[in-house]
C-alpha cells in the first residue's frame, strides 16, 4: 500500500497528540476509526481500486490493535502473541467485516495475563470495533484444531500482529499436514461443508436475493480455493498458484477481477447499511445499481442489468471453483489410484469414469469435437464429466465456436443428436452453459444468461429458468413424476418427438431483456435455428406455434371461464389439432413449475387439466360442433337428477327447486355439483344463510375446496363474504357468482389456505370457517372493517402503478372488469369494500397472483343488474378503484 495512503489513513504523530486530550485514549482511537472510515468509503466512491481498500481497512486495524496491545506489560507471564486470524488473517477487511483474533499463550497460564488480556479487549468494544476473539495456549490449539474444520482452516489464515513470530511458527509447526488434516483428508471434509452451505441456498447461483458470501459463486468459494491451495501447497497466493501450474494467466485475471467485482458489491453493502451486510436484498440491489453506473433502458431495468452482471460473475466463479477443484481431486483424492483408461474413439478415453480427450490439440484440430464430447457424455450413464484438464482445453478453445462452426453440418447434426440424447440432457445443457459452450453455440441464450427479472414471480434468471424447465420436461418421462403430474406423465409417451418439445423450452423465454414481445421474438429465434439445423417444415412449425402461444394455455385457464363453450372453442381454435395440444399442455405445466415453487397448486393442475379435456373433446368431436346450450343443459340436469334420486330425494321437490335456477346456474356448474347444492338446499331451514363446504374426495385435497354460498342476495354480499374469507386466513382462487331468479345468492367459492395448502379432510376447520361465514353473512351491511395485516418485506419493494379496464367488447351481456395491481394482504378483501360504495354487483370473479402482482378479473353489473356502457359511470369506477389500489401498495411501500 503506497505511503501516502497509510499516512491519510493512520498519523501516528497526529494520533499521539489527540491521546493527551483526554483523560481515556477512548476519543482518540474513536476519532481516528470515524476519519478513516469516511475517507475510505469516499475513498471508494471515487473509484479507488476495491483491493486497495480492503487491505488498508486490514492495514488499519491493524495499527490500531498493535498499539492498544503494546500499551500494556504482557512481560510477566509466559510468552503471549495477538493473532489475527479468519478474513483478517488474511489481510482483508470490509466496513462491517468481524475482526477475528486469537490471543496466543505458549502455556496454558491464562492468569498471568488475565488482567491485561481483559482490559485489552474492553477497550476494543469501547471503541466500537467489533471483535471475534479466543485465547488459547499451543496445546490447546492443537487439540481443539485437530477434529475441528473451521479452526484449523482459521489457524491456517492466521498472522502476527504482534507479540513474539516464534511463537505462531511453533503454532503452524504443530498444525501443518504431518501433524493433523492431511491435503486428502481436509479436502473431502471441505467439499462436504461446501455441500452444506450450497444446499443452505438452494444450491443455485440465482437466488433472487442472494448471499454475496455464501450463495454459490459467492466469496465462499473463492475462500475454499484458498483454503485448499494453501493446506497443499502451502500457499493461497495467486501469483504463486500461476508459477505452480494450478492456474492459467486467464484463469488467475479471471479469479481476481470476480473477487473484485464482489469486494466492491460487499463493500457498499456494509457501508450503506453500517453493518456487516452480505444478503443482495431487493432494495439494496436498486440503490447499488445506480451507485454502480448501470441506468434503465427498452427491456431492461438498471436493477436487472446490474443483477446480471453478478449474476455472470458469480457463474465463472462457479466454473473456475469447479474447475479448480476437480484439479485438486485429481492431485489430491485420486493421487496414487490406478488409472483406467477406456478408449470411445480417436479423440476421446474415459479415465476413472471420467472423459478426456486423447491429446491436447483435439478441440483445435477437430472443432466439432466439442460438441461432440457432451453427445459422448448421455450417451454413457459411468461417465461423471471432463477431467479438469478437457475442462481447461475447453476454455483455451471455446472461442472456436463462432459463425462458422454453428454453420457446419457436423456441429447441427451433433447438437440435434444432443437434444435426443437418452440421458442427462439437462444435465449436459447445464454443464455446456457452466463452461460457456452453450452461450456461443447460440448466442441468442447467451443473452439471456444471468438475466434476472426484478419481481417476485420469476424466482430464477431466464436461463437457469429455461433449463428448470426442460428438466420438469424430461422428467415427466419418469416413474416418480406420476403422483405428482398424472397427465403429463401420460401425454409424454404419446408425443412422436420429444426433441422438439425440448428445443421449443429451449427457445419460449428466449425474446426477453430486449423489449417488445418476448413470444414473437423468440418465435424469428426458433425459426432461424430451425432452418441453420435442417429441420422440415412440420417440424419448425411445430416449434415456432409452441414458442408463440407458450402462454396462451395458462392464460386462458387462470384468466377466462372454462364453463363457457366459447371460450373452449376460441381456445381450440388457436391450438388446432389434438398433437398440438398435447405439446402445448407440457409445456405449460413444464413452464409454471419452473417458473416459482410456489405457484403450482392442485387449482392450477385442475384448471389446466379441465381445459385440456374440454377442448381435446371438442377437437376429437370437431370445433364447429358444439352441444346446443339447451341440450347441453338438459343433459347436466339428468345427470344432476339421477344422483340426486339415488339419495331418496323425490324428482318434483328437486325439478320445483330448480325452476328459481337459471341457465347460467346450469351452464357454469358440473353435475356433481349441483347435487351437493341441490341437497343442501333441500335440507336447509331458512332462517341463517347455508354455508356448504363439501367433503374433498381423496386425492382431490390439492384442487381447494368448494364453498357454497345460499342466503337473500344483497348489495354487500360479495364484500361481506370476501373480507370474511380474509379474515379466515383463507384465499379466493375461483368465484362464480350466480344470483336465482326469487333473489338467492348461488356463489361458490374455490379457496385454498393463504400458504397455498387445501383445507382438506379437517373437521374443526370447516366448522370454523362455516360459522364465520354464517355470522358475518347474516348481517352483511354490518361486516367488520377489514384486518390490517402485516406486509411481507419482499412485497413492500414493489409498488407498481394499478391499471383498471372495463370492456363490454368480449361478451356484450357482461361488463368485464379487469385489475392489474401490487399484491397487498386483504387487496381482495379492499376491492369488494370497493364494490359495495360503488353499488356494483358481482355476478363472477377469477382471481390470479403471479408474485408480487395480482391480476382480477370480474363480472360486474350495476346496482339493478344491468351492464355498464355508460362511459361516465365506467370512468368513476376506474378512477375509483385506481385511487383505492393505489393507496394499498403505496402505504408500506419501501421506496428507492
Amino acid at each position: 500500500m503506497p505511503a501516502p495512503v497509510k499516512d491519510s489513513l493512520f498519523n501516528k504523530s497526529q494520533f499521539r497528540a489527540d491521546l493527551t486530550i483526554s483523560k481515556t485514549p477512548i476519543p482518540a482511537y474513536k476519532k481516528c476509526l470515524k476519519e478513516a472510515t469516511a475517507k475510505m468509503d469516499q475513498w471508494f466512491m471515487d473509484g479507488m481500486d476495491i483491493e486497495q481498500l480492503v487491505f488498508a481497512r486490514a492495514w488499519l486495524i491493524d495499527q490500531v490493535l498493535c498499539l492498544s496491545w503494546e500499551h500494556l506489560d504482557w512481560t510477566k507471564g509466559c510468552p503471549i502473541a495477538l493473532l489475527a486470524v479468519g478474513g483478517y488473517g488474511r489481510g482483508e477487511l470490509h466496513p462491517g467485516s468481524d475482526i477475528d483474533i486469537l490471543i496466543l499463550l505458549e502455556e496454558d497460564h491464562y492468569n498471568e495475563h488475565q488482567d491485561a488480556i481483559e482490559h485489552f479487549l474492553t477497550l476494543l468494544w469501547d471503541i466500537g470495533l467489533k471483535v471475534g476473539s479466543s485465547v488459547r495456549s499451543l496445546a490447546e490449539c492443537a487439540h481443539q484444531a485437530v477434529n475441528d474444520l473451521t479452526i484449523i482452516t482459521n489457524l491456517m489464515e492466521s498472522r502476527v500482529i504482534s507479540g513474539p513470530a516464534v511463537l505462531h511458527e511453533r503454532l503452524l509447526d504443530i498444525t501443518d499436514t504431518d501433524h493433523m488434516w492431511p491435503s486428502q483428508r481436509y479436502l473431502q471434509a471441505k467439499f462436504e461443508e461446501q455441500r452444506k452451505r450450497h444446499r443452505k441456498y438452494n444450491d443455485t447461483e440465482y437466488d433472487l436475493e442472494p448471499n454475496i458470501k455464501g450463495s454459490p459463486g459467492g466469496l465462499r468459494d473463492l475462500h475454499m480455493l484458498g483454503w485448499v491451495a494453501r493446506r497443499h501447497y502451502g500457499t493461497h497466493d495467486p501469483a504463486e498458484l500461476l508459477e505452480l501450474g494450478f492456474l492459467s494467466n486467464v484463469e488467475h485475471q479471471q479469479l481476481l477481477r470476480c473477487r473484485a467485482f464482489l469486494w466492491k458489491i460487499r463493500w457498499a453493502l456494509h457501508s450503506q447499511t453500517g453493518r456487516s451486510e452480505d444478503r443482495l436484498l431487493f432494495d439494496h440491489q436498486r440503490t447499488l445499481a445506480s451507485q454502480f453506473g448501470y441506468h434503465d433502458h427498452t427491456g431492461a431495468l438498471a436493477v436487472e442489468q446490474f443483477m446480471q452482471s453478478y449474476f455472470r460473475t458469480v457463474m465463472i466463479v462457479s466454473q473456475l471453483k469447479d474447475l479448480l477443484l476437480q484439479h485438486f481431486d485429481d492431485d489430491i483424492l485420486s493421487a496414487g489410484e490406478s488409472q483406467e483408461v477406456r478408449p470411445i474413439n480417436e479423440r476421446f478415453q474415459v479415465c476413472n469414469n471420467y472423459i478426456e480427450t486423447v491429446h491436447d490439440k483435439v478441440f483445435a484440430e477437430y472443432p466439432p469435437a466439442i460438441l461432440e464430447m457432451f453427445v459422448l457424455i448421455t450417451r454413457d450413464q459411468t461417465i461423471q464429466g471432463p477431467t479438469a484438464e478437457t475442462i481447461r482445453l475447453l476454455r483455451d478453445y471455446r472461442h472456436l465456436v463462432d459463425s462458422t462452426f454453428r454453420k457446419d453440418p457436423r456441429c447441427t447434426r451433433l447438437f440435434l443428436e444432443l437434444m435426443r440424447a437418452p440421458f442427462t440432457l439437462t444435465a449436459t445443457l447445464r454443464r455446456m452453459a457452466r463452461y460457456g459452450i452453450l452461450g456461443r453455440y447460440l448466442p441468442e441464450f447467451g443473452q439471456i444468461i444471468g438475466q434476472m427479472q426484478y419481481d417476485l414471480f420469476h424466482t430464477l434468471t431466464v436461463d437457469a429458468h429455461t433449463l428448470l424447465l426442460i428438466k420438469y420436461l424430461r422428467g415427466f418421462s419418469y416413474e416418480k413424476s406420476r403422483q405428482q403430474f398424472p397427465i403429463a406423465s401420460k401425454i409424454i409417451h404419446r408425443i412422436p418427438k420429444p426433441e422438439l418439445l425440448y428445443l421449443a423450452g429451449l427457445y419460449h423465454d428466449i425474446g426477453k431483456g430486449r423489449g417488445g414481445d418476448h413470444s414473437q421474438l423468440g418465435a424469428v429465434d426458433a425459426k432461424q435455428f430451425c432452418r441453420v439445423h435442417g429441420l422440415n417444415k412440420e417440424d419448425t412449425s411445430l416449434i415456432v406455434w409452441l414458442v408463440q402461444e407458450h402462454l396462451t394455455m395458462s392464460v386462458t385457464a387462470q384468466k377466462k371461464d372454462l364453463s363457457d363453450p366459447i371460450v373452449i372453442q376460441d381456445f381450440a381454435r388457436r391450438v388446432g389439432t389434438r398433437e398440438r395440444l398435447k405439446y402445448l399442455y407440457l409445456l405449460t405445466v413444464a413452464d409454471i413449475n419452473a417458473t416459482n415453487p410456489g405457484l403450482w397448486n392442485g387449482w392450477r393442475a385442475s384448471l389446466l387439466q379441465q381445459l385440456f379435456s374440454q377442448t381435446h373433446q371438442l377437437l376429437k368431436r370437431g370445433i364447429d360442433n358444439l352441444p346446443e346450450l339447451n341440450e347441453q343443459i338438459a343433459n347436466t340436469q339428468q345427470k344432476a337428477l339421477l344422483l340426486l334420486k339415488e339419495k331418496g330425494f323425490e324428482e318434483a321437490w328437486i325439478l320445483k327447486l330448480w325452476e328459481q335456477f337459471n341457465d347460467e346456474y346450469f351452464l357454469r356448474h358440473q353435475s356433481d355439483e349441483i347435487s351437493w347444492q341441490t341437497e343442501g338446499i333441500l335440507n336447509h331451514r331458512p332462517g341463517k344463510p347455508l354455508i356448504l363446504i363439501p367433503e374433498v374426495k381423496d386425492g382431490y385435497e390439492h384442487q381447494g375446496s368448494k364453498v357454497f354460498v345460499y342466503t337473500h342476495d344483497q348489495s354487500n354480499l360479495f364484500a361481506a363474504t370476501v373480507a370474511a374469507f380474509h379474515q379466515l386466513g383463507l384465499a379466493i382462487q375461483d368465484a362464480r357468482i350466480i344470483t336465482s331468479n326469487n333473489n338467492f345468492s348461488l356463489d361458490t367459492y374455490t379457496v385454498l389456505e393463504e400458504d397455498g395448502s387445501a383445507i382438506g379432510p379437517n373437521p374443526e376447520r370447516i366448522l370454523d370457517i362455516q360459522v364465520h361465514l354464517q355470522n358475518t353473512l347474516a348481517a352483511p351491511d354490518k361486516f367488520p372493517e377489514l384486518i390490517r395485516r402485516r406486509t411481507p418485506r419482499q412485497l413492500r419493494y414493489f409498488n407498481r402503478e394499478p391499471v383498471v379496464l372495463i370492456s363490454n367488447q368480449v361478451e356484450p351481456r357482461q361488463t368485464i372488469l379487469d385489475i392489474t395491481a401490487t399484491d397487498r394482504p386483504g387487496l381482495l378483501a379492499l376491492i369488494g369494500k370497493s364494490f359495495a360504495k360503488l353499488q356494483l354487483q358481482v355476478h363472477g370473479a377469477k382471481i390470479a397472483t403471479f408474485g408480487e402482482k395480482v391480476e382480477d378479473s370480474f363480472i360486474i353489473a350495476d346496482s339493478n343488474g344491468d351492464t355498464i356502457r355508460d362511459a361516465q359511470s365506467c370512468k368513476k369506477i376506474c378512477d375509483t378503484l385506481s385511487s383505492v389500489l393505489r393507496e394499498a401498495s403505496s402505504l408500506d411501500a419501501i421506496t428507492p
